[in-house]
């Protein structure tokens, strides 16, 4: 019994095995260490998140690393069947390794980051966890209208951003346009109108205005775009049933719902106060009398 616990100690498998697993646990160690480090001296949650999220990759990697390096001399001989083994693997496996390529691809790629809105993979919502494989958004839309959560967190996998087109609605840009339309009838003052409702955008979204006016300042100098207009505008057209008022606008992107009802609101309460100089259209529907219809009956006698 002594001589196999010798010759089991004294084993090359059994010493390579025992001073990986001291390696891995020292990683271990390591890992959570720098973790509890980074959550006491890094305020900012994002770049905590970030850090966390690259410590443990950054594990995992070592960690391979140590484990290859200690059993080297044992992996010679299976360079051949690995190799064949690979492709079978990569073949079966090969969405896996399109979302291992596509969160590359994001880390390195500035397509979004912890907290865009984004629209990847036909699913619009906040991104609230980036991981090796997939994305984790706080959906919005679908049953609920406007830009706000339903509730449904859905993963969606980092291959898509290979095969569609990503959308970001706060990446380089934190605000959109966005317009409503308010039709007012034929015979109102429009000149007065006009004027009331850029008074009214400028007063609702001013604050966006200014803010958005020095982030597409710092647009023009990184991309090759032009110096558009972020000040309100209003739009006239003259169609067949009353006169339609088109408000453009930027707002923040979270915060267009809310925008929209504040602007409508204002509108209707200044509307009311022009003693009918500006009056809202809408869809009439006129109904014609039935004519009267005279019918005799003659009796013949009989």
């Amino acid at each position: 019994m002594e001589e196999f616990i010798k010759r089991w100690l004294l084993d090359p498998f059994v010493g390579k095995f025992v001073a990986a697993s001291i390696g891995i646990l020292i990683i271990i160690v390591l890992v959570r260490f720098l973790k509890r480090y980074l959550f006491r001296y890094i305020k900012d949650a994002d770049n905590r998140y970030r850090a966390r999220k690259f410590v443990t990759f950054i594990g995992y990697i070592t960690g391979i690393i140590v484990v290859a390096t200690i059993f080297s001399d044992k992996l010679g001989g299976l360079t051949v069947a690995l190799g064949v083994a690979g492709a079978g693997i990569a073949f079966a496996l090969q969405e896996v390794i399109a979302s291992v390529a596509g969160w590359l691809a994001v880390s390195a790629g500035n397509f979004y980051k912890i907290g865009d809105r984004i629209q990847l993979g036909g699913i619009m919502g906040d991104v609230i966890d980036i991981g090796i494989l997939r994305t984790t958004l706080m959906e919005c839309r679908q049953w609920v209208n406007g830009d706000q959560y339903n509730g449904r967190i859905v993963r969606v996998a980092n291959s898509f951003v290979f095969k569609e087109p990503v959308f970001n609605y706060s990446g380089d840009f934190h605000f959109l346009w966005d317009e409503i339309v308010v039709p007012v009838k034929y015979g109102s003052d429009y000149k007065l109108a006009r004027d009331m409702f850029k008074r009214i955008a400028e007063e609702v979204t001013g604050e966006y205005t200014s803010a958005a006016r020095d982030a597409w300042k710092e647009m023009v100098n990184k991309y090759l775009i032009e110096d558009a207009t972020v000040d309100p505008m209003i739009f006239l057209i003259a169609n067949d049933n009353w006169m339609e008022f088109t408000v453009r606008y930027v707002v923040d992107y979270k915060k267009r719902r809310i925008t929209k009802d504040l602007l409508f609101t204002r509108i209707l309460e200044e509307i009311d106060k022009t003693d009918s100089r500006v009056s809202i259209a809408s869809t009439t529907l006129q109904i014609v009398d039935t004519p009267v219809f005279d019918v005799r009956i003659n009796k013949s006698s009989t």
